[in-house]
Order: structure tokens, then C-alpha cells, then sequence
């Protein structure tokens, strides 16, 4: 398996498991990749998701050793594999975190930035790299970018292919922090804890609504979330939401 899986309790950890080749993304981790974020999204026992590498690189981007002559076809195909991997961690209800040490390239960028936040090393070195075999951004590289820093940090970051750190990524509003490459995961733990014991469904609802204002104007977003507080009254959530607030204590969420 070319990405592992390990659950402690409400949380996942999906780890790209290629340490050998900074965790490049093959053939076989595209198909893995889209199998188990697509089934986190039916499974009730995981409310949080952390993407992480294995060992000290988070990943490379596409593993260049596969590129070669192909017929057309088959590379639309391993390009529509690509874009299938971002739309299922984007569009995964449940929060997600990439937890980011060294090398985070090209393709991998794309799916950290897929995430709903980035928890990043110090020694991170994050990089669009494609212009270095003259290929052009992909897996949404492009629009992620721009969404989180505007079009023209964007398109220097693309234009480029400089190396920003961890610390840059957070100036730049493309990481949420920036610690010791050895404390990384410990602090992706500890959010996707306390998200996995959120209201799960409340959860779901708002990140559909930024998913909305990416893309919408001011008034779609009112008429699309116009139902979600009626529906979220009605949950065992929010009952219990209310009795913690009256009884000044920590409320205790079942995603129900």
C-alpha cells in the first residue's frame, strides 16, 4: 500500500507512504488516494481527517520516474485520476488538516491546499514546480492558490516556481501555523481532536457555505444557507448545545 491509513478514534491519518521517493505520488497512490477519501465521507466514525508523509517530506508532487510517452488517452486519464483526488478532499464534509514537513510540491501542494487547513514545519519548503518541465499547474493548483492569496501572489508563486518556508506560508495565509518540524503532527492531533468532538454536522454545513462563497454572490450565499439553521435546530446536536450553554458546562457532540 502506497498510502496507510491509522484511526484514533474520530480521527484518521492518511499518510503517503513512499518516504524512499519523498512520498511522490505513483500510479497505485492515485487510485488509493481517491478509494479512502471518498469512503471517509460515508464512514460516521471519522469527524477528522489528517493528511500527512511519511518520514521527513511531506510529498514531491508526481513522481517524475512514471512521465514517458504515452497515448492520449491514457493521459487524460492519469489527469482526471489527479483532479478526482482534489474534488474528494475538498469536497470531503468532514474537516480536514495536512500536516506539512519538508518538501510540499506541485501536485502535493494542491491536495494540502485541499485541506481545510495546513499545519506546517519551519523547514517546510512548499514550491509549484511545474515550469521546471514545462508542464502547467495542476490538481486545481491555480484556483487554490489564488482563492487564498489573490491572482497576482498567485501567479508569481506559479511563474516561478520559487520556495517559500513554513513561516513565509503563514504570512502569505497559506498555512495556519508554523512549528518545530518534529512538533507538526502533535499539533495536527490535537486540532483534529478537538474538531472530531465539534458538532459534526454543524461542521459539514459551514464548510459547504465557504464552498458556496468561493464561487457565489452575496445573495446565492443567503439562499444556500437559508435552510441549514432550520435543519441544525432539529439535532441532537443542538439540543444538547443549548442544555451545555444553560448548565454552564462543556457540551458533549455525538454528530447527531
Amino acid at each position: 500500500m502506497a498510502v496507510t491509513i491509522e484511526r484514533r478514534e474520530h480521527v484518521a491519518i492518511v499518510t503517503l507512504d513512499r518516504p524512499e521517493k519523498k512520498n511522490a505520488i505513483s500510479w497505485e497512490m492515485r487510485r488509493e488516494l481517491f478509494e479512502v477519501f471518498e469512503g471517509f465521507d460515508e464512514d460516521d466514525r471519522i469527524r477528522a481527517v489528517i493528511l500527512t508523509g511519511k518520514g521527513s517530506d511531506f510529498c514531491s508532487g508526481m513522481d517524475v520516474g512514471e512521465f514517458g510517452a504515452r497515448g492520449m488517452n491514457e493521459r487524460f486519464c492519469r489527469t482526471g485520476r489527479l483532479h478526482r483526488i482534489s474534488r474528494a478532499i475538498y469536497r470531503l464534509k468532514k474537516p480536514t488538516i495536512a500536516a506539512v514537513r519538508g518538501v510540499c510540491m506541485g501536485a502535493g501542494w494542491s491536495y494540502a491546499l485541499c485541506c481545510d487547513f495546513i499545519i506546517a514545519g519551519k523547514d517546510a519548503r512548499f514550491a509549484q514546480v511545474f515550469n521546471r518541465t514545462a508542464l502547467a499547474p495542476d490538481a486545481a493548483s491555480v484556483w487554490l492558490l489564488a482563492q487564498q492569496v489573490g491572482a497576482m501572489q498567485a501567479k508569481e508563486l506559479c511563474y516561478t516556481g520559487r520556495v517559500i518556508d513554513g513561516e513565509e506560508a503563514v504570512r502569505l495565509g497559506l498555512a495556519l501555523k508554523a512549528v518545530e518540524g518534529e512538533e507538526v503532527m502533535d499539533a495536527a492531533l490535537k486540532m483534529g481532536e478537538s474538531l472530531a468532538n465539534g458538532p459534526s454536522l454543524s461542521l459539514a454545513l459551514t464548510k459547504r457555505q465557504f464552498e458556496v462563497a468561493a464561487t457565489t454572490s452575496f445573495d446565492t450565499s443567503l439562499e444556500a444557507e437559508f435552510s441549514m439553521p432550520p435543519l441544525l435546530q432539529a439535532t441532537e446536536d443542538h439540543a444538547e448545545g443549548v442544555a451545555a450553554f444553560r448548565d454552564r458546562r462543556a457540551p458533549v457532540f455525538r454528530g447527531a
